[in-house]
């Protein structure tokens, strides 16, 4: 076997042990998950992620490591962007704190198997149409300018389609039944608030890989180094959500930093056939960027309300 065969090998027996441990056994019951596991469990997979890049070190090299390791970073910025939209949909279906973590597990999961279909096609399209780099580009810079410009906008989750059209074919209830999607029994099931929140959280997803997935495919179009660096990011997500929920008022120059990010891949995929910018160059401005949006929000002073 080749070095790319064995990775992938060890990417899914790693995600099958870590996904077991951590769902299986250590998250059975719902339960509200405290600041100080969060963290654990943050510094528990971005540990994985780093020893996974190890092996793609040693089998292919320290220019597929350094891809790696900057499609996970970028992954992972642009979904603390993200972390805001669950926090508007969880609060708008009233969802218990003990329950939005069975929430997220699944929905995390079901992002899992989309972005593998969506990595696939965007990466078969690029081989088959060089042209399609450039709207990808085009697409991000467009993104990031719009995210800078808007102001804080409030979002609708009910106003969301896919849950418009499953209102029209599936009973809903108003009521929660404990960490049940579906409660009632034979020929008289209806879905609970914590369904349509879950409908919501995939939708969403759908919309964030539009943005996340052109933008890793900047960095390389490897099938290994994109999917297993969106994945290992996006698992890391749960946990992410409640380390930052409390503390995300914070970092108000978070999204800015964000949009520049986006502006910067984009223009890095619409000019790639005349200008070549380093792996390490581009990690190096991803987390620059960040670094410095953080520091604004810390030491810049935040002006009193009227």
């Amino acid at each position: 076997m080749n070095g790319t065969t064995i990775l992938w090998g060890i990417f899914w027996a790693i995600i099958a042990a870590a996904l077991y441990l951590d769902l299986g056994v250590l998250n059975k019951r719902s339960h509200v998950v405290s600041l100080k596991e969060a963290a654990l469990w943050c510094a528990a997979w971005m540990s994985l992620a780093l020893l996974f890049d190890a092996g793609i070190w040693y089998r292919l090299g320290g220019g597929k490591a350094l891809e790696f390791l900057t499609g996970y970073v970028l992954e992972y910025s642009l979904s603390v962007d993200n972390m805001f939209v669950f926090i508007v949909i969880f609060e708008y279906f009233g969802v218990p704190r003990e329950y939005q973590s069975r929430v997220l597990h699944w929905g995390i999961l079901g992002a899992v198997f989309m972005r593998f279909l969506f990595i696939f096609v965007g990466i078969a399209l690029i081989h088959a149409f060089h042209w399609i780099i450039y709207v990808f580009g085009v697409i991000l810079i467009y993104t990031g300018i719009k995210m800078m410009r808007q102001s804080e906008e409030k979002m609708d989750p009910a106003a969301n389609p896919v849950l418009k059209l499953c209102k029209r074919f599936l009973p809903f209830s108003d009521r929660f039944a404990g960490q049940a999607f579906f409660s009632g029994g034979p020929g008289r099931w209806v879905a609970t608030p914590l369904f349509a929140t879950l409908l919501v959280v995939e939708v969403s997803d759908v919309v964030f890989a539009l943005d996340s997935i052109p933008a890793v495919l900047a960095i390389t179009t490897d099938t290994l180094i994109v999917y297993t660096s969106n994945v290992f990011a996006i698992l890391g997500l749960r946990s992410l959500f409640f380390l930052l929920a409390g503390i995300m008022g914070l970092f108000r120059f978070l999204k800015v930093g964000i949009s520049v990010i986006l502006c910067f891949v984009g223009a890095k995929m619409t000019l790639a056939d005349l200008v070549h910018v380093p792996i390490g160059a581009s990690l190096s401005i991803v987390v620059g960027v960040l670094a410095l949006s953080i520091l604004f929000s810390v030491f810049v002073p935040q002006r009193a309300k009227a």
